[in-house]
């Protein structure tokens, strides 16, 4: 049970899987106002770096799942380097379906909605773990200027146009969903440029380690394009935002 290679690959060296930076990630915290003790679920957690900062600068509580087996570790590693391994508590699993027995105050999931089948299943599943008057937390990409072609789109790594919206599109989603709006955190171009461009060091360090692998072919290939590629297409057209939504 694991993400495929390429994933563990890239993103060996990143603690945010996501183009939110570590600042952004504070400010987050802050704007939830969350109280010492509150109960966090975050499914699809990384290498753990939200739970890990918010238990110890908001003294939340929490449990986060994830498939990658690399990034679990780190996730543990991560709690002991802060000093809140008591605190918190990872799981190497299948995000998708996960119900906590305890209620959480913030159910998460920050960038991986796949597990519930889009944005609407997602929601679903973490409102089944939420205490009432908890919060979801949803991260999620939109289009910061409608792409011109599907090629643009897919450019984005996207499968078509249609795979995301606007902004106002997106947040008028969440209400149709039942949910108010009440805070949000959007990722900008430097933090694009942190998630991406650190993916090209990583590689050609590990190309550089594991010249016989029969992986290096992919990764050399993703390298050799991706530089361009982000520049045409992701850093121009891709916006990415985490969403703090309430059930009206």
């Amino acid at each position: 049970m694991d993400i495929p290679r390429i994933f563990n690959i890239t993103e060996s060296a990143h603690r945010i899987h996501n183009p939110i930076t570590p600042e952004k990630l504070a400010t987050l915290g802050a704007a939830l106002r969350l109280e010492p003790g509150t109960r966090v679920l975050d499914l699809g957690s990384g290498s753990g770096e939200m739970l890990c900062t918010w238990a110890r600068d908001y003294g939340i509580t929490g449990t986060g799942i994830d498939l990658s087996q690399l990034f679990t570790e780190q996730a543990k590693l991560r709690a002991v380097e802060l000093g809140v391994a008591d605190r918190v508590r990872f799981i190497h699993g299948d995000a998708a379906g996960y119900v906590s027995d305890e209620k959480a105050g913030v159910a998460a999931c920050v960038g991986a909605t796949w597990i519930g089948g889009g944005v609407a299943g997602t929601m679903e599943l973490l409102a089944k773990s939420l205490r009432d008057g908890g919060i979801i937390l949803i991260g999620e990409p939109f289009w910061r200027q409608m792409p011109p072609s599907e090629d643009v789109a897919r450019g984005c790594g996207a499968h078509a146009i249609s795979d995301f919206v606007m902004l106002g599109e997106l947040l008028a989603s969440f209400g149709r969903l039942g949910y108010d709006v009440v805070e949000m955190v959007l990722a900008d171009q430097d933090g694009w440029d942190r998630y991406e461009a650190a993916k090209w060091l990583t590689m050609r360090r590990w190309l550089e380690a594991n010249p016989g692998d029969e992986f290096a072919k992919e990764v050399r290939a993703q390298l050799t394009t991706e530089p361009e590629r982000y520049a045409a297409y992701t850093r121009e057209y891709l916006g990415w935002g985490v969403f703090a939504l309430m059930r009206r």
